[in-house]
């Protein structure tokens, strides 16, 4: 007689435990996957300035507004400083001299200052006063990008720390912007390099495009402003986007695409910080600089404890 072999029985809690995945579920699961991933093209990508390409007004000065609100400098330093933009505006001030100042003084506020702690005021900063002014119009611009699979970066004068920000709330690739000098996770109050204005951006995009392998004439890029000129001249296609007057005439000039999302009422509502907040603000936050100065015995333990309390 063959002998039996004896089956055990589980228990109902062990067979309650044990999953059972269906493997032609599985399989259909990941072909479902796979036919609504998005081909990605490794040669085309797209770039935004922010300031009122991307967002009503300048990302400095609401950055420079947050921290007033935080006690890091008074309001009258603010407006100071945002006249003294102002008139950059108005005169056409912005000769070497005047970029020269504005690079040494860029970011000298910060020095001491830990990277992280910026970088999470920048977060808190975004969420209570940038957020609701990206304009939807050119959102969905960049959207269009990345659903062909192309990556978006920002491309601003602004720190890069603000720009990697915004642009990770925004669901974009990355941010370009300036450089500040950092050792041991704190920042000297130098920038390395120039500040990211003007033929700045061109260069850094032509770098970007031979390390990432990019055509630029596959490329887009999108800007308000005539200093932009040189960062649009660079790709295949330029996209003047709420443009000045200027670089509505030098798009109507070469044949660029125009694109306005404004309307009466926000073009109002944001005309002032975006004069205060000139591709030169990455020294926008300057106006903090004196006092930050007058506070430099107290300033870390103020930065690492009262500034963090929502």
């Amino acid at each position: 007689m063959a002998s039996r072999i004896p089956i055990r029985r589980r228990s109902r809690a062990a067979t309650a435990s044990t999953k059972v995945v269906d493997p032609v579920a599985g399989w259909a699961a990941a072909e479902v996957e796979a036919a609504l991933a998005i081909p990605t093209d490794p040669t085309a990508a797209a770039f935004f300035d922010v300031d009122n390409t991307m967002m009503q007004g300048a990302s400095i000065y609401y950055l420079a507004r947050g921290l007033a609100a935080r006690k890091y400098f008074t309001t009258g330093d603010l407006v100071r400083f945002g006249l003294q933009q102002l008139r950059f505006r108005l005169l056409a001030s912005e000769n070497a001299g005047d970029v020269s100042a504005a690079r040494d003084a860029a970011l000298a506020f910060v020095a001491d200052w830990r990277v992280d702690d910026l970088e999470r005021l920048s977060e808190e900063i975004f969420d209570e006063l940038m957020a609701e002014r990206i304009w939807a119009g050119t959102r969905a611009l960049a959207q269009l990008h990345l659903d062909a699979g192309q990556r978006v970066w920002l491309v601003t004068a602004a720190p890069v720390e603000l720009g990697r920000v915004i642009a990770k709330r925004l669901g974009l690739t990355g941010a370009i912007g300036t450089v500040a000098e950092v050792r041991d996770g704190r920042y000297t109050g130098r920038l390395v390099g120039d500040l990211m204005h003007g033929p700045a951006k061109a260069q850094a995009i032509n770098a970007l495009a031979e390390v990432e392998g990019l055509d630029l004439a596959r490329c887009s890029a999108y800007s308000d402003s005539v200093n932009d000129i040189p960062m649009l001249s660079t790709v295949g296609h330029a996209v003047a986007v709420n443009p000045d007057s200027a670089l509505h005439s030098e798009a109507r000039r070469r044949g660029w695409e125009i694109r306005d999302f404004r309307t009466g009422r926000k073009a109002a509502k944001v005309a002032v910080p975006t004069a205060m907040g000139t591709a030169l603000a990455a020294g926008a936050l300057v106006a903090g600089v004196a006092l930050a100065r007058r506070r430099r015995g107290s300033h870390e333990h103020r930065f690492s404890i009262a500034h963090f309390r929502r």
